[in-house]
């Protein structure tokens, strides 16, 4: 694919991805995605059959910055503690280098969630292990007993509300928005303290 091919491309993904956030799957609409690209829609056609092939696409743009990371980290040979540290400096890195993934997803669990779950399911991440290893330490008394459930969205919900809710944060304390970036850059260290406090015994 040529240089200016590579440009159009990514021209098309950036605009979907805008238009799938505000309109949602189901209303989101391939002449909507061509004008916010600035291309026409047959030339959008081109590179996207269809309005799945596209969202397939971004959702695979997603997917490819989120859950192999996760993956690596769950099946880790680590203790709780140390996969809870990478987990958080991980997903908080990812979130922070693209920014429109909260949005994408909640967009989406909202619109479609079997698409979604689609996606979980490809991704091969079982939280089963996580429980075992939980169970494991938890009988060595090493961290009290969680159920995983709680602990994964509890991590998740703290990393990923300052991504969605930026405008009511930086609105709430004043923060201009490099306060905000410093303040992202030492929530991952709030969040690890939290939560490893959270599973002493």
């Amino acid at each position: 694919m040529t240089l200016a091919g590579e440009n159009t491309e990514h021209q098309i993904l950036i605009a979907a991805r805008e238009v799938f956030i505000s309109k949602g799957y189901e209303g989101a609409r391939m002449q909507e995605i061509a004008d916010q690209a600035g291309i026409n829609k047959s030339l959008l056609h081109y590179y996207y059959r269809s309005k799945e092939n596209l969202f397939d696409a971004v959702f695979s743009e997603v997917a490819a910055n989120l859950f192999p990371a996760i993956k690596q980290v769950l099946g880790a040979e680590l203790g709780i503690r140390e996969k809870i540290t990478f987990f958080v400096k991980i997903y908080i890195k990812t979130l922070y280098e693209n920014p429109f993934i909260p949005a994408f997803v909640i967009n989406t669990l909202n619109t479609n969630p079997d698409r979604f779950l689609k996606y979980i399911k490809k991704s091969d991440i079982n939280p089963i292990f996580l429980q075992k290893q939980i169970d494991n330490e938890a009988s060595q008394g090493l961290i009290r007993q969680v159920k995983a459930e709680h602990l994964i969205v509890n991590i998740i919900s703290m990393c990923i509300f300052p991504f969605v809710a930026r405008p009511i944060v930086q609105n709430i304390f004043n923060m201009n928005n490099e306060e905000y970036q410093l303040y992202l850059e030492s929530r991952q260290n709030e969040i690890i303290d939290f939560v490893l406090k959270s599973l002493a015994v």
